[in-house]
Parts: C-alpha cells; sequence; structure tokens
C-alpha cells in the first residue's frame, strides 16, 4: 500500500462550569469493579484524612520523574497512543500500568445486521500523513481543524494504517468506532529489503517462531480492546517463509477468534503462493491459499471489471472479498475522488464487499476551510452503494458532538473557549445523506454545526420546508432494531432559529413482533411498520425527578426540553425521526432551521438500578514546574501536573469529566466547596492525567489548596450531582529551610 501524506497545537480558554443542579439523593453502591490492568499508583505524598474525600499533602519538588517514552509525550507528559517498529519491539511488550490509558473504555456495540452476515461490507482503511497525528493524544488536544470522520453507519470495519511494524489503533478510533458498531483493526506490516529480513525470522523457522508473533498480536488486541488485524506483506518471500504463511495466518485467525469476540484477520492482496511480490488486483487461484487461512483479502486497487468477473467462482464467501479502491486514485484505476462512485457501483454490481482506502483524500488534498462540505459531498456520492446498519441496545443518547470543537458546552451553556480534538467524545451520529419525504414538494437537509451545542462542541442543524399542501415533514435520523422495553423515556432538546411558531416532536416507528400494543399515543400504520408521535409531558415521571428538570421547559440560550413516557408491547424499535408541523392556520410554504442538541432514548425500569460512585481517588507522578509567564515578563508561574486514579463500575458509564477548584493561597479549604469548579478535560478509563495546570506559589511556612472532582457521565445521559462525584485535596507548600 502506498502512504497518503498538519498537527497544530494552540492555546485555549478555560471557564467555570455552568451552575450545577442542587444535590439528589444518594443512590445505593453495587460492589465496585475496576479496569484491567489496575495501576498500583505512588500516592502523593501523605494521606492527611482517610475517607470518601481523601486529602493529600505534597511538598513541591522540581526534581524530574523519568516517563516512559512509548506511553508519554516527551514535552508534556500527555498520553500518547503507540505503535512498535519492530519484531523485537512486539515480542518484547508485556502490559505495564501506564498502558491503561490505552485500553478502549468502550465495547463494540451490537448492530444488525451482524458482520457475519453475507451482506457486502464496508471497510475503511484510514491512512493520513504517517499516522499518529493529533489523534496519537488520548486525552485530546487543543488544535484547529483537524480531520473527522463521522458517518460511521456507512461503514462496517474500520483500520488504522501507518508505515510502522505493529499499528495499534489510537484508543481514542477505537472508542468512537465501537460506539456506532464499527470493527477496528490494527496492521502487521513489512516492506522492502527489511521487511523480508523480518519475515524470514518469524516465518523460515518452526511453527514457534510464528505462533510467537501471532500470540503476541492476539494478546495485543485483547488488552487494547480492538478487534483484529490487517496483515500486509509487502516484500517478496522464501520459499520456506511462503510455504508457513498460510499456517501463520490460520494459527493467527484461530487464536484471534478464541480470544476475541468477533476478532478478524484479514489479508492484502500483495504475495503470491510461490513468494513474489506480485499484486494480483482480484482473488484467484495465485492468492487463494492466504483467503482461505483467514477471514478475508482486501485488493489491491488496479483492477477493471473483468477482475470481478473472473472472481464470480467465490461465490460462496463473496462478502469476504474486499475490492480495494485508493481514492487517491493512484495508477490505473477506475474510479477514486469525487468519481469513487464509479468503482462502487461495478462492486456492488458484482456482489462483493468495498474497501475504501485513505478517504481523507477530502482533507488531505482539498481545501480545509471547505472539509465539512467537501466530506458530506464525497460520502453522499456513494450513499446509494452504501447500506447502513442499526443501533441494537438502550439507551440510546447523543448530543451530536462530533469530537471537536471551536468552543465546549455543558447544557447549553459555554464552558471553554478555543479549539479542541478528542475524538473519543464524539458521540453516536445519525445518518446523513439525501432524506426522502413522503411530500414531493418539501425538503429537509441536515449537517453538523459547531456554531452551538447542548453538550459538547457540535450540534445537528436541520433546514427544511413544509410545503403548502401538508401539515408536516419529518426527518429520519437514526436505524434502530432493539426489542423495546415495556416503558421507555425519550427526551428531546432543540432550538428554532428565528422567529417560527412550527412545532418540533419526536416520532418513533416499530416493528410487530406478533401485535405491537401501544399505550397512550396516536398512531399512523404506514405499511409494515407504524408510526408513533408521542405526547410531550408537562412532568417528568416522579421516578426521574431527580434526574431530569421540568419538561417543556425553555433554557438559557433558548433550548427547548421536550420529554415523553411511551407504555410498549411486543415491538422492536425501529426508527427515529424529528418532525416539524406547520402553524395552525398557516397556508403557506414555511421555512424552518431548528437546531438539534440531544435525543435520549432509555429504558425507564433501568434508571432505577443504583449508580456506582467514584471511590479510591488517589494521584501519582506528579511533576512540578516553574516557567515565566508569557504575559508578565517577570513573573514566574508554577504548573503541576499529576495522574488520578479511581474506582468505578466502568460498565455503567461513557466516560468522565474531571474538574479543579482552588489552587491558591488565599483559598482555604472551607471555601473550597463555594467555588464553582473548572474543566479540565474528559477521561474514557478511570485515569486522567492533568498537565501543567497553574497554580500560585505556596507562601513559606503555608499550605494552599487544589482540589481535584472527577463526574461520572452515566450511559443514560443525566447529570450526576456533585454531592456523588469523586474528589481529592492536594496540599501542597514549599520544603521546609533546615
Amino acid at each position: 500500500m502506498e502512504s497518503s501524506a498538519r498537527s497544530a497545537r494552540q492555546g485555549t480558554t478555560r471557564r467555570r462550569s455552568p451552575h450545577l443542579p442542587a444535590a439528589a439523593e444518594k443512590k445505593e453502591e453495587p460492589p465496585e469493579t475496576k479496569q484491567k490492568p489496575q495501576p498500583s499508583p505512588k500516592r502523593l505524598g501523605r494521606s492527611v484524612e482517610d475517607s470518601q474525600n481523601p486529602v493529600f499533602r505534597e511538598v513541591i519538588n522540581f526534581k524530574p520523574i523519568p516517563f516512559p517514552v512509548r506511553n508519554y509525550d516527551k514535552i508534556t507528559t500527555e498520553p500518547v497512543s503507540f505503535y512498535f517498529s519492530s519484531l523485537e519491539e512486539l515480542l518484547a511488550w508485556t502490559p505495564v500500568s501506564e498502558d491503561a490509558f490505552n485500553i478502549a473504555m468502550i465495547p463494540l456495540a451490537d448492530r444488525q445486521p451482524s458482520l457475519q452476515s453475507q451482506r457486502p461490507r464496508t471497510l475503511v482503511c484510514h491512512d493520513m500523513m504517517g499516522g499518529y497525528l493529533n489523534d496519537r493524544f488520548i486525552q485530546g488536544c487543543m488544535t484547529e481543524s483537524p480531520y473527522i470522520f463521522y458517518h460511521w453507519q456507512f461503514i462496517d470495519i474500520f483500520v488504522y494504517f501507518s508505515h510502522h511494524t505493529v499499528t495499534i489503533p489510537p484508543v481514542v478510533w477505537t472508542n468512537v468506532a465501537h460506539k456506532h458498531g464499527v470493527s477496528v483493526l490494527g496492521t502487521l506490516i513489512t516492506e522492502w529489503t527489511e521487511g523480508g529480513r523480518l519475515c524470514e525470522k518469524f516465518l523460515s523457522g518452526d511453527p514457534s517462531s510464528y505462533q510467537k508473533v501471532a500470540d503476541q498480536l492476539v494478546r495485543i488486541a485483547q488488552f487494547f480492546r480492538f478487534d483484529g488485524w490487517l496483515i500486509n506483506i509487502e516484500n517478496s518471500l522464501s520459499a520456506t517463509a511462503v510455504g508457513n504463511t498460510p499456517f501463520f495466518l490460520r494459527y493467527l485467525t484461530e487464536q484471534l477468534h478464541q480470544h476475541v469476540s468477533g476478532g478478524l484477520v484479514i489479508w492484502y492482496d500483495s504475495v503470491t503462493k510461490d513468494g513474489q511480490l506480485n499484486w494480483q488486483n482480484e482473488l484467484n487461484e495465485r492468492n487463494r491459499v492466504f483467503f482461505d487461512s483467514c477471514d478475508g483479502i482486501f485488493t489491491n486497487y488496479n483492477w477493471k471489471e473483468e477482475h470481478l468477473e473472473r472472481m464470480a467462482p467465490f461465490e460462496v464467501r463473496k462478502a469476504d472479498v474486499y475490492v480495494g479502491v485508493d481514492i487517491f486514485a493512484r495508477g490505473n484505476v477506475v474510479g477514486g475522488g469525487f468519481d469513487t462512485n464509479k468503482s462502487l457501483e461495478l462492486i456492488r454490481k458484482h456482489g462483493f464487499s468495498a474497501a475504501l482506502f485513505a478517504p481523507g483524500w477530502v482533507y488531505e488534498c482539498l481545501d480545509n476551510k471547505d472539509f465539512f462540505q467537501n466530506q458530506d459531498r464525497f460520502w453522499s456520492l456513494l450513499e446509494q452503494y452504501l447500506p447502513t446498519h442499526s443501533i441494537c441496545s438502550l439507551p440510546f443518547v447523543t448530543s451530536f458532538c462530533l469530537g471537536l470543537g471551536t468552543r465546549r458546552f455543558s447544557y447549553g451553556q459555554e464552558e471553554t473557549v478555543g479549539p479542541w480534538y478528542h475524538l473519543s467524545a464524539q458521540e453516536i451520529q445519525p445518518i446523513f445523506g439525501t432524506h426522502k419525504l413522503e411530500s414531493e414538494s418539501g425538503w429537509v437537509r441536515i449537517h453538523s454545526c459547531l456554531m452551538d451545542a447542548w453538550n459538547g462542541g457540535s450540534s445537528l442543524l436541520v433546514h427544511g420546508m413544509i410545503p403548502s399542501n401538508t401539515g408536516k415533514v419529518a426527518v429520519r435520523l437514526f436505524s434502530l432494531q432493539v426489542l423495546a422495553p415495556p416503558k421507555i423515556y425519550l427526551s428531546l432538546i432543540y432550538k428554532l432559529e428565528g422567529h417560527t411558531d412550527i412545532t418540533v416532536a419526536l416520532e418513533l416507528s416499530t416493528l410487530d413482533v406478533r401485535r405491537c400494543n401501544i399505550g397512550g399515543i396516536s398512531s399512523v400504520h404506514a405499511g409494515p411498520t407504524t408510526r408513533h408521535t408521542p405526547r410531550p409531558l408537562q412532568m417528568p415521571p416522579a421516578k426521574l425527578l431527580k434526574w431530569v428538570g421540568r419538561c417543556s421547559q425553555q433554557f438559557d440560550g433558548g433550548w427547548i426540553h421536550r420529554c415523553y413516557e411511551v407504555n410498549l408491547q411486543n415491538c422492536f424499535l425501529q426508527d427515529i425521526f424529528v418532525n416539524f408541523t406547520r402553524p395552525l392556520g398557516s397556508q403557506n410554504d414555511e421555512n424552518f432551521t431548528c437546531r438539534l442538541g440531544e435525543i435520549q432514548v432509555v429504558d425507564a425500569n433501568s434508571l432505577m438500578t443504583p449508580l456506582s460512585q467514584v471511590r479510591d481517588l488517589t494521584a501519582s507522578h506528579t511533576c512540578w514546574q516553574r516557567i515565566h509567564s508569557e504575559v508578565h515578563r517577570f513573573k514566574i508561574k508554577l504548573l503541576l501536573s499529576c495522574t488520578l486514579h479511581w474506582s468505578y463500575l466502568l460498565p455503567q458509564a461513557c466516560g468522565f469529566r474531571i474538574y479543579h477548584r482552588g489552587g491558591s493561597y488565599s483559598r482555604r479549604k472551607e471555601l473550597l466547596d463555594s467555588e464553582e469548579p473548572t474543566f479540565l478535560g474528559l477521561a474514557h478509563s478511570n485515569m486522567y492525567r492533568v498537565v501543567n495546570l497553574e497554580v500560585e506559589e505556596a507562601p513559606a511556612g503555608h499550605d494552599c489548596f487544589v482540589e481535584f472532582l472527577v463526574q461520572p457521565i452515566p450511559k443514560e445521559g443525566f447529570l450526576v450531582p456533585q454531592v456523588e462525584w469523586g474528589r481529592l485535596t492536594l496540599l501542597y507548600s514549599k520544603p521546609s529551610k533546615h
């Protein structure tokens, strides 16, 4: 494979968190579980208070602490994702506590159809400028105009590709892909003369040599919780090595299937059965032995329709043949760039899966100021050849955040100002593309917008027109296939732009299991499915009062909250729509612009499960640094860095928000609780690295205080009151003079 060929880190202005609701009644605690392997942190100084709000004492020490180069950025000590550059590095790897930052928190979501179905699939192979760019920063970074991918409902497999020997997918990609039910593969690649020597080391010996490599690849996928490997050997092989390659593939595939649920091994079309580096651009008898030894083949890109026709005999595993398409259109290809649809049309005509290599072309080769328009155009041209998959589990919650922004919002309030990028923070994205309406003259278009948000950095902007000959238009945003629980709670947060009396509402479609009984809502039959428009509640159900505020109220910033409770029986939830209804008495075409902030669909009974609490909050790897102020030339700033660790029942959360307050001599510890906390960042594991937090110098003989707070984000999406957050207070002072 050829490699496709920005990185800017800028400051951001932090703001205090928005006002948080009053404390709610505490919940009972289930037994704790911890993410494995659990680090054994070196505690900060000495604990002077052993309680749920621990206090630690730290004497400022400027002695540097050595950090593993592989796990941390050498300048900032931020945790980063990594790769292996050699076979020796691969074989020498054993898990260490620092590796826990790279473990994916989000499991692979259930989806329909499953990856095991024989429907042709779509694989995306992400190759951008050598890889490990801003996406290597596990806790996100401050960068303008990064690359982002959000058309997840169109794809089935995501491969992270680079030219390093062993490419471990950055955990941020695994988290976001898994949210959308997309499998993630790393890459083992060997190239050129050095690649040939590497292959000889593990493929020309006895079986134990290649088995050690395979076992280590399986351990890595299992430990970091991604789903398998693309094997890309692009160098010639000796007779012995090529003879062992099918056995290596078969052993790797069997072991991966045994230890990683849904694991995949895919072979890249390069070497033939005689050991020659000779791209076939198809599956044939010269490379079939490798295909028969694993889960699929990714063909090279320089094929024509006759290559596809020659593959007709492989009918039984046709969906396992991923026909390669180079979006950069290098070589003699059918179509790439904005002509990629020409390649997809032929691939689907013959019933094969597709492998799209480097769709980041829209970012690398076109003007970045038009990135979102170009990205949407690229995927809309392919839409008819890319079947979507459905979400298969509750709760379903999304604020439409892309995982980046120019500002950060929390519950409709601006929280920080400045660019940020954090792929793990991307939430489930809707079905982008053409939205067909029942009314031929009405129209609806959707796109992401960074100008405003309910949570995160973006919202979904819906533009449309209700024609005079119909009462409403509706846009289908999500495809579901979920057996509905007896009672569900739904929530919609939105704001209308400009002056309009249009009504906005959620709609559901259901598919009957036998006979679908719906209580308390209107129904309209539409073929095999039924559309339902629930009536919004004026007050949430009593059991939800401590989770949500008053329904149908308008928040600061113009956001409106609608909530619903629906009784169901023997139904599959099938689609989520938002509909827009014209004002009573209106006879004209009605244009509208609506910003969607959040949609929730939650099993009402699941809200009765007691939430875990953040426990055992500790810290380690403390670093102190003095630097000159950029604003006041002769002022010295004191910077604090440390790693926080805690225990939490991880399956209950989709992440954690980290805050701090204090950090000055003028704040006595008893006054900390009256200070609004300031947002630091997001964590997607039970640890977080605080980096270069500016605090005041402690006067000689006195303590200063800084408090860290950890807010869990439940999968149901509701706000956890501050009294249930984890907290740790650090007392720091200058060393005493002897």
